[in-house]
């Protein structure tokens, strides 16, 4: 797939190093959802996200760890997804998931891009809001203080760890 201008992106800049700001990005658990099973850490390993609102699966994607660069870049490649709120399931399919980590003079910038969400999609109002969200403050809370905000497994509150 080639980059596509329209596709979703944002950038962040965290007072940390970009070391640690990798070790974040790969706490997939930590800040996008507790509910994902398999490893996210290493290249060619795959997991299951579940993405769960109000006690209810709203979204679900497989996912391949394509790329690992300690503290320079980490990619996804989406192999498969659902969403309850779109007719289209293919929308997400085939699409790049693309953090690019670098030092700065106030800590690490992340530049975050969905390629392939583009605006033309049924989801992208609500995949816009939630990536914001999802990078901008859990992520960010996360490096910034070790706790991020991630969606909840079904069936408990609390973190369930299941690395």
């Amino acid at each position: 797939m080639t980059m596509n201008d329209q596709s979703y992106s944002t950038t962040l800049v965290v007072e940390a190093t970009p070391d640690q700001a990798f070790e974040a990005i790969n706490d997939v658990r930590g800040w996008w959802s507790q509910d994902v099973d398999g490893r996210t850490d290493t290249v060619g390993a795959e997991f299951a996200y579940r993405g769960n609102q109000d006690g209810v699966n709203v979204h679900r994607a497989q996912i391949r760890v394509t790329e690992l660069v300690p503290g320079q870049r980490v990619v996804w490649h989406v192999l498969d997804n659902w969403m309850s709120f779109i007719d289209d399931q293919a929308e997400w399919k085939d699409t790049r998931i693309v953090f690019e980590i670098s030092a700065t003079d106030e800590g690490t910038e992340i530049r975050f891009s969905h390629l392939g969400l583009v605006p033309a999609y049924e989801c992208f109002d609500v995949c816009f809001d939630a990536w914001t969200f999802f990078i901008q403050s859990s992520l960010r809370a996360l490096i910034a203080g070790g706790h991020g905000e991630p969606m909840q497994r079904l069936g408990s509150p609390q973190h369930a760890e299941s690395a």
